[in-house]
């Protein structure tokens, strides 16, 4: 993961459905080059193999589920994950919840397969005790904070403070992201001074009316 870093999870608006997760992948990484800032997506599971084929910029998966390749009916393993050639997996994000014991079983299994993993979290402690299962960064998201357009860095940048302290003393060397209610440049530029080392932005992006000019503005604020 190069750092700053701004990563779009598209999750499964109507606005990606089908082959608009591409054309999203697409713009992303057009700024991403133009900037030369490091930028990643995270498209919807079913277009995770055409959007990791077709760009040249780090593709996520949106989450997996902690089970070994088999008689797993509708379950995504890492290995499966793996194949597609994404770089990496969200975990734990607050509208896909995990178990500790699922988690650090991911995390653990997407290590030895070489795959990143980044671990949501909603608070400072439970960023601090998801920093311990050494994970490649920590996301902290207040959960009543996403898609309300009220970001983090504005909202409660005491959080972001005590997680990047925490964090520091668990592991200093796991890279905090910050995410929740990121809208614009300015949000992303103070979560940055706050001390973290990205964001992870959602409806800001996909539901933008320009993708281009949306992805633009808040990439401008890594350098």
């Amino acid at each position: 993961m190069r750092l700053p870093v701004l990563i779009i999870n598209m999750k499964v608006y109507p606005e990606v459905l089908g082959k608009r997760a591409l054309e999203l992948a697409k713009v992303a990484e057009a700024v991403s080059r133009e900037l030369g800032v490091s930028i990643a997506v995270a498209p919807p599971v079913t277009e995770l193999r055409l959007v990791a084929e077709s760009v040249g910029i780090p593709v996520y998966a949106q989450g997996a589920d902690s089970v070994e390749p088999g008689a797993r009916t509708g379950h995504v393993p890492l290995e499966f994950v793996k194949e597609t050639g994404a770089s990496g997996v969200i975990l734990n994000h607050s509208e896909n919840r995990l178990l500790l014991n699922d988690l650090g079983w991911l995390v653990s299994r997407a290590k030895s397969l070489g795959l990143e993993t980044l671990v949501c979290a909603p608070d400072p402690y439970t960023s601090a005790a998801a920093a311990a299962l050494e994970p490649t960064a920590v996301a902290v998201e207040p959960p009543e904070l996403i898609g309300t357009g009220k970001a983090v860095s504005r909202e409660k940048p005491d959080v972001i403070v005590k997680t990047v302290g925490l964090i520091k003393r668990v592991n200093p060397g796991i890279p905090v992201i910050t995410g929740a209610g990121i809208e614009n440049y300015e949000d992303v530029k103070k979560a940055l001074e706050l001390g973290t080392q990205g964001v992870l932005v959602a409806s800001a992006i996909v539901r933008a009316r320009d993708w281009r000019q949306k992805i633009m503005e808040l990439a401008k604020a890594l350098h």
